[in-house]
């Protein structure tokens, strides 16, 4: 238990601070996450745009009026060396469409499809410091599918979609 609390406060740490600086407008001006209904999308390699830290954006989406903004980091190496074998942190944030503010409250769940094509079991996703998050294991190399699943503060259900390949 006392490892798996270090763990999480380390993916903490080392999620919150770039994520942090995308809830500002990061000049990115589709509006669609990474395969949704545009095939990959000038995302960039593996679907997605790299920062200098590692924290890949997956994109964008707007559904019902709420605008959910996409991370994954790999935390492999950290979480390898606490004997985890999580490789990946799965981050979303959310804001409300007319008023540009941020919904921190509701319930959040990922199921992640693997590159052979099982979807596992929902994951939830915790709020942390502004955004919904959970380490994941994506091990091995390929195309990852992701469904995000929400009741958010409105009480309304969403649904977001998006891909990342692992090399």
């Amino acid at each position: 238990m006392k490892n798996r609390l270090i763990a999480i406060f380390a993916t903490l740490l080392l999620a919150s601070a770039p994520f942090a600086a995308f809830a500002m407008d990061h000049g990115h001006g589709g509006e669609h996450m990474a395969g949704e209904d545009k095939g990959h999308g000038g995302h960039g390699e593996h679907g997605g745009m790299a920062m200098e830290d590692g924290t890949i954006m997956l994109g964008e989406q707007t559904k019902d009026g709420v605008k959910a903004i996409v991370h994954l980091k790999d935390v492999k190496e950290a979480m390898g060396k606490m004997g985890m074998k999580e490789t990946h942190h799965f981050m979303v944030m959310f804001t409300d469409e007319a008023t540009g503010k941020p919904i921190e409250e509701g319930t959040v769940a990922v199921k992640i499809k693997t590159p052979e094509g099982k979807e596992g079991a929902p994951v939830s996703l915790m709020g942390m410091q502004g955004h919904f998050g959970a380490d994941v294991v994506m091990a091995q190399p390929g195309e990852y599918h992701f469904k995000v699943g929400t009741k958010l503060e409105d009480g309304k259900k969403r649904q977001y979609h998006l891909h990342y390949d692992v090399k």
